[in-house]
């Protein structure tokens, strides 16, 4: 079936909100808040706090709280020892490579996430809509979402040339090109190459513990990374957002202009799919599924697990065929749930155990047909002699849970509840809601737990003000002691 695929993004001072509609229905959420955007794809000059021997890794201060983590398989060894030879037979160890008080350029390959610092590279990569260029390397790659031979061949002749008249490094096609003209990679590579001459001229001036480059802002990303083929509208509800992604789709993108939308509607863009309906179930544990059976979903530290039941599903026929389509109809429920929570790392999946050989062939190939939708790098192994799937999923982001929850204080961490943040961005939202509804309402009453008050009241209280100078409406707070954390309520008086 042909994807019908929409792109939604929600723009508010505090956060930016991407959602990816397909075929009505949401796969996808992507979060950046201004308090705590991602670093992925950042470029750092670091210098090297600590060498560690026995874990071939070294920490690297990057000017972030805490230091990043640098293992030995992660440096670049040609490029490092300046002799351009990538097939090292015998990688050195990580103190004849580094020693402390060193400075060198590192990449963030992965956000910090808990109590671990980011994940660095020497590799740096720095990416466009169609390539992705690698200055300390001198291989081509291409994305293996191109699947035709042809167009692989003829998209390698492309860069080859294109690389001898531009005399780079080495150069990754992205799945994006499929199609393009040669002129088009010829401005993308003009672009990297310029842009990577600007890097190394300020690396110099800089102190360590510096930023030397900054990924594009999420709204950005999105069109350069997420928009295919099948995406048929870009929706933003923010005309200077709206302004900034034209610009730059029509500088990199020029077919996609067209199809990006300025939505101007009084209902909020969120709404039109009851995408925060759907956000609040993907914090649910328990999944259901059409036929009464669910799924139960663990987040834990070392992985993920995931459990299916038939539940209230008995069939129409014996037993083994009752199992074999609630895995059937799990393993597309799982492929949605991953994208949706952004769940990576291990993954254990515990099917219901099935008898045929070729039921648990079909579960598995419908699980890997379903996640080759995902945008994220996934592995899939074999039905164990347990009945369990093994997979990992690549993780480079906090997952849905860890971006809106926190764990929580009354549960000494069993469970979790919505932050402070999250349910003052809420109300800002339902606030809204309530002033375009009431539109003679006189006042707003928000009636909240004691912490989002004080939140409100504090370091909310600019985004407050503003929201009340916007809606021309005043906002009184009130603290309900009986309310929990996440629960609010938002009325005209």
């Amino acid at each position: 079936m042909t994807r019908n695929e929409e792109i939604l993004i929600n723009i508010t001072p505090q956060e930016t909100r991407v959602a990816i509609i397909e075929n009505g229905t949401l796969q996808e959420v992507s979060i950046e808040r201004q308090s705590s955007r991602g670093i992925v794809g950042n470029i750092y000059k670091g210098k090297v706090n600590r060498v560690l021997p026995g874990m071939e890794a070294a920490f690297v201060d990057i000017g972030l709280e805490k230091a990043g983590f640098l293992h030995v398989s992660d440096i670049d060894v040609g490029a490092f020892a300046g002799d351009g030879d990538e097939d090292t037979a015998v990688r050195p160890a990580i103190n004849e490579l580094l020693h402390e008080g060193q400075t060198l350029l590192v990449q963030v390959e992965k956000d910090p996430m808990g109590t671990k610092g980011a994940r660095l590279t020497t590799s740096i990569s720095v990416p466009s809509r169609y390539l992705v260029y690698m200055p300390n390397s001198s291989s081509i790659g291409i994305s293996v979402k191109i699947e035709d031979e042809d167009e692989r061949e003829r998209l390698k002749n492309l860069l080859q040339a294109c690389r001898a008249e531009n005399q780079i490094g080495g150069c990754i096609i992205r799945t994006a090109a499929e199609g393009v003209d040669e002129k088009e990679l010829q401005r993308d590579m003009a672009f990297l190459s310029k842009l990577w001459g600007a890097l190394l001229e300020s690396t110099e001036a800089i102190e360590a513990g510096s930023i030397i480059h900054e990924d594009l802002p999420l709204s950005i990303r999105t069109l350069r990374d997420m928009v295919g083929g099948d995406t048929n509208l870009v929706k933003v509800d923010s005309r200077e957002t709206f302004q900034k992604m034209s610009a730059f789709a029509a500088r990199y993108i020029p077919d996609l202009p067209a199809r990006i939308e300025h939505y101007l509607g009084d209902r909020p863009l969120f709404d039109l799919y009851n995408i925060d309906d759907e956000l609040q179930r993907a914090l649910a544990r328990q999944v259901g599924l059409k036929s009464g059976g669910y799924l139960i979903i663990d987040q834990t530290e070392a992985m993920t697990t995931i459990d299916i039941n038939t539940g209230a599903f008995v069939g129409h026929q014996n037993l083994e065929e009752t199992i074999f389509k609630t895995n059937m109809e799990a393993s597309q429920a799982i492929a949605r749930q991953l994208r949706l929570r952004n769940l990576g790392g291990i993954i254990i999946i515990d099917f219901i155990d099935m008898e045929r050989d070729d039921h648990k062939r079909q579960v598995l190939n419908s699980l890997q047909k379903y996640l080759a939708k995902d945008h994220a790098k996934t592995q899939v192994c074999e039905v164990s002699p347990l009945g369990l799937v093994e997979m990992t999923r690549k993780r480079t982001r906090e997952s849905l849970e860890h971006v809106l929850c926190e764990s929580c204080k009354i549960c000494h961490g069993r469970g979790s509840l919505k932050t402070t943040e999250t349910v003052c961005y809420e109300i800002f939202r339902e606030i809204l809601r309530e002033a375009r509804f009431y539109d003679e309402a006189q006042q707003l009453l928000v009636m909240a737990n004691q912490d989002v008050v004080d939140r409100l009241l504090d370091e909310e209280a600019a985004n407050l003000a503003e929201l009340e100078t916007f809606i021309k409406i005043p906002v009184k707070l009130q603290v309900e002691a009986h309310l929990s954390q996440e629960s609010y309520d938002v009325v005209p008086v």
